[in-house]
């Protein structure tokens, strides 16, 4: 499809990339009801998921998929699936494994390229719900992992729609590389920091596994791909993983309506993370570029967010 105009234009103030960051992840707040639901893996492990529903019975259904290391009641979570509930669309905020406040039970957790969980969370959706209608809207990890999802899969399930996937790294390494740069050494600190508390019970659960040397020996977040993610997962190594995870490879093959909406001030994505070519080759997906946003950052002057009121437009039009 052609690249899409963009309107988003916000105040002065969050023409900042990194104060949209930071205001988004941090001080924006929402206040949704919730309705946990554990399900059971195929590999013994299990995932939480966080239902909200519309006023009256609806036979539509949108995913949320978070980034790394967030869970199903951050506000760029929320705020969306209060948004459609208010429309008559029901909501399930997915907490990957080991995000819903208590840690999983196998050595492997969640990653990018995890779409075997997904598939497992829509195969029990369409066992055990009568949706006829399916969305689902991925933000950061959880966008690469939605559009790798569609993109892999040439026999979607009927009920599956559309798709939205929100900051989006789908070139994997080249974000990595940018998550490395000195301008986004504070989001790094933070995320490595929260990896490594994570991974430090599993040293416990599995000594075979890991070792307390190579948890100190993580100086920066590709240390903890190269040690944990890459080898808990199957991967021979990072770059494997990079490589085999990024969903850029798989957009050309995606067959449904798809609007990817990525922040040209993103500090996070490379410049492969913005796929015009892939769009322009393939009429499913509809690329929005907007100048500003940051990492998932689109604050708009109403309560809902720019990138929420565009993806219940977006399916409103399917």
């Amino acid at each position: 499809m052609p690249i899409l105009n963009t309107t988003y234009k916000p105040s002065i103030f969050f023409r900042n990339g990194n104060i949209a960051t930071i205001y988004s992840g941090l001080i924006r707040k929402v206040t949704l009801e919730q309705k946990r639901e554990r399900i059971t893996l195929s590999d013994g492990d299990f995932l939480d998921l966080d239902w909200s529903f519309a006023k009256q019975k609806s036979n539509k259904l949108i995913i949320l998929l978070h980034g790394l290391e967030g869970n199903a009641q951050r506000p760029y979570v929320t705020g969306p699936a209060k948004l459609f509930n208010e429309n008559g669309v029901d909501a399930v905020c997915v907490n990957f494994r080991g995000c819903s406040g208590e840690p999983n039970i196998k050595y492997r957790s969640y990653h990018s390229g995890a779409t075997e969980d997904l598939e497992e969370v829509i195969t029990h959706i369409l066992d055990n719900k009568n949706y006829t209608e399916i969305y689902i809207n991925g933000f950061s990890l959880g966008g690469n992992m939605t559009l790798k999802y569609v993109g892999e899969n040439q026999e979607l399930p009927e009920q599956i729609k559309g798709v939205i996937a929100v900051s989006v790294p789908c070139f994997l390494e080249g974000s990595a590389n940018e998550l490395h740069k000195l301008k986004n050494k504070p989001y790094a600190i933070r995320f490595k920091k929260h990896l490594v508390e994570k991974l430090k019970p599993k040293l416990l659960q599995f000594p075979e596994n890991i070792s307390e040397k190579e948890i100190r020996s993580i100086k920066l977040l590709k240390d903890f791909d190269a040690i944990y993610t890459s080898k808990a997962h199957g991967f021979k190594d990072a770059k494997e993983y990079y490589t085999k995870s990024s969903s850029l490879q798989f957009l050309p093959n995606i067959n449904v309506p798809t609007l990817i909406i990525n922040a040209l001030n993103d500090s996070f994505l490379s410049p492969e993370c913005y796929p015009i070519k892939e769009a322009k080759n393939n009429k499913n997906i509809h690329l929005e570029m907007p100048n500003y946003g940051g990492h998932v950052g689109f604050v708009s002057k109403g309560k809902y967010y720019y990138n929420e009121l565009r993806a219940l437009e977006f399916i409103k039009q399917l």
